[in-house]
């Protein structure tokens, strides 16, 4: 009895605290909801005006550099406090169920490592900026960079994996298992990098987008 009583139980717990506490947290939800989404609509309209540019060959990242390079360190910057503040309001949503502490948390890593990525620029190479050279030397603020990014990534897809259980305790079946399976899909963009750019772009771009729906799903108390 006590094992069958369990399941209904977690699932109540996941819905009712959400629903408790949507009205307290739905400002730093939505913080965490958009952060993805202003950050690549930022990035896109700046590779499309700025000269040099070429989104097959060159990382959004590397926007930072240049004369004009402060709106992208701007735009790193607003997105880590973006999902800083998402942490946070998902720790209450997940307070006292299976992946409230560690699921934030990761959040709140990933979201750290956008202000080490403004803190830290990439190199310029591949004809961006406009007139830079072509090096294959990384400095030391490029190396920094690319450590942001892969420790803010690694812990984006830990996140996923451990939201998945929130996800099928609250009702949500099919969100828990594609919670699974994205982390593969992007850390596959990463993989490929060295020879792609663009599926680099294609897998930082679907884990922000991921983050955003997970965070809006899980802020929606289940019916069930």
């Amino acid at each position: 009895m006590t094992h069958t009583l369990d399941a209904p139980q977690r699932t109540a717990s996941v819905a009712s605290v959400a629903s408790a506490v949507r009205p307290v947290v739905r400002p730093a939800l939505a913080g965490g909801v958009l952060a993805g989404p202003t950050f690549l609509v930022f990035g896109v309209a700046q590779g499309l005006s700025r000269d040099g540019f070429d989104f097959t060959r060159n990382a959004i990242s590397q926007l930072a550099l240049g004369g004009e390079g402060w709106i992208q360190t701007v735009n790193f910057l607003l997105t880590g406090a973006l999902l800083i503040v998402g942490a946070t309001g998902l720790r209450r949503v997940l307070r006292g169920v299976a992946g409230g502490t560690w699921g934030p948390l990761l959040v709140g890593v990933f979201g750290a490592s956008f202000w080490a990525a403004a803190i830290f620029p990439a190199d310029a190479g591949a004809g961006f900026p406009s007139g830079a050279p072509s090096t294959t030397t990384l400095s030391g603020h490029g190396a920094a960079h690319m450590l942001a990014g892969m420790v803010g990534y690694l812990a984006l897809c830990a996140a996923f994996v451990v939201l998945a259980r929130p996800l099928a305790a609250s009702g949500h079946p099919g969100w828990s298992v594609a919670s699974r399976l994205v982390p593969v899909a992007v850390l596959a963009g990463f993989m490929a990098s060295a020879v792609s750019v663009p599926a680099f772009t294609a897998g930082a771009g679907l884990g922000l987008l991921w983050l955003a729906v997970v965070m809006a799903r899980l802020a929606v108390p289940s019916h069930r």
